[in-house]
């Protein structure tokens, strides 16, 4: 997939052509110290797979979700996110269906979550299990 037709005045892709820096201001809500735009570029590229929610007014990213794979066993999905004023109209899940079906047929493809969104992914036909992370708060905003 690289581009599809707006649906609901969203366009999806899986192409960075034309994303800078600009249109994609205001991510990482509740981050205490998120990624600048500039660096939400380079999280883009240096993913394996990306789905972006365009508007296709503005031209503004709306949301975006990135995953890392072998390509052949596994996936990783490790973000996902929409911004606030296009959230409940469907795009999460939207850039969720569409990701699995850009992964394609893999053994596992996992992600983490916060416990108020595992009914969300459940929806979509993921379940729970149970993981390990860790997290150093003062890199959150990138190397």
């Amino acid at each position: 997939m690289s581009e599809d037709r707006a649906t609901d005045g969203i366009l999806y892709t899986t192409s960075l052509r034309g994303i800078t820096p600009e249109k994609l201001d205001g991510f990482f809500v509740g981050w205490k110290s998120a990624p600048s735009p500039r660096k939400h570029l380079e999280i883009l590229a240096g993913s394996d797979h990306v789905v972006l929610a365009v508007d296709a007014e503005t031209k503004k990213v709306a949301g975006f979700i990135t995953a890392i794979t072998d390509g052949v066993l596994s996936a990783y999905i490790p973000l996902l996110e929409v911004l606030p004023d296009y959230q409940k109209r469907g795009i999460g899940s939207n850039l969720v269906r569409r990701m699995l079906e850009e992964i394609g047929e893999l053994y596992m493809i996992d992600l983490m979550c916060d416990t108020d969104l595992r009914q969300f992914y459940e929806k979509l036909g993921l379940r729970p299990a149970f993981g390990m992370v860790r997290r150093d708060y003062e890199r959150q905003s990138g190397r």
